[in-house]
């Protein structure tokens, strides 16, 4: 069934707030996706406070156009499906996850910090981890000098204490 005017005026509304938000966009094509499990999609995306719908390429080009992003050289058909979301990697890493057990899902191309990216760029992104790993890597490479140190400064009092012990038995 055909979407009415006001129907169109509202997905547009939409897709321009959650885009002028969003770090990363992504078009995918889902054609051929049953139900549950574009369902399981919807629901890890929701999980990650990830935009996602379907739309035709004219309502998602007229948003990014009034979100101030640039649409030349945006090749995508009649119909996609939009992702996007606040975090720089989050949105790719989910769909390149989900896409490997389901073929009909396809990763077109994408906007990163409102540049239009490839698909080959999108992937890379992918494989980058999130935030909060990225930060507990960071913690971890800061913390193990300083156990180190902890470690070699408790040596010679552990020593002592095992001589005196060693003393004390005999």
């Amino acid at each position: 069934m055909a979407k009415t005017r006001s129907q169109k005026v509202k997905t547009v509304g939409a897709l321009e707030e959650g885009f002028k938000r969003s770090k990363l966009i992504v078009l995918s094509e889902i054609k051929g996706l049953n139900v549950a499990a574009t369902t399981k999609l919807r629901t890890e995306l929701r999980a990650e406070k990830i935009g996602h719908t379907v739309a035709k390429i004219s309502l998602v080009k007229k948003a990014l156009r009034k979100a101030g992003i640039k649409t030349a050289g945006l090749e995508v058909h009649t119909q996609a499906s939009v992702t996007y979301s606040e975090d720089e990697t989050a949105a790719a890493r989910i769909l390149r996850q989900f896409s490997r057990g389901h073929d009909s899902l396809k990763i077109l191309c994408g906007y990163f910090n409102k540049e239009l990216i490839d698909q080959k760029k999108l992937l890379q992104l992918a494989t980058i981890p999130s935030r909060t790993e990225l930060l507990g890597q960071l913690v971890g490479v800061i913390a193990g000098p300083v156990r180190g140190l902890v470690t070699v400064l408790s040596g010679s009092h552990r020593g002592l204490v095992q001589v005196l012990s060693q003393i004390k038995k005999s």
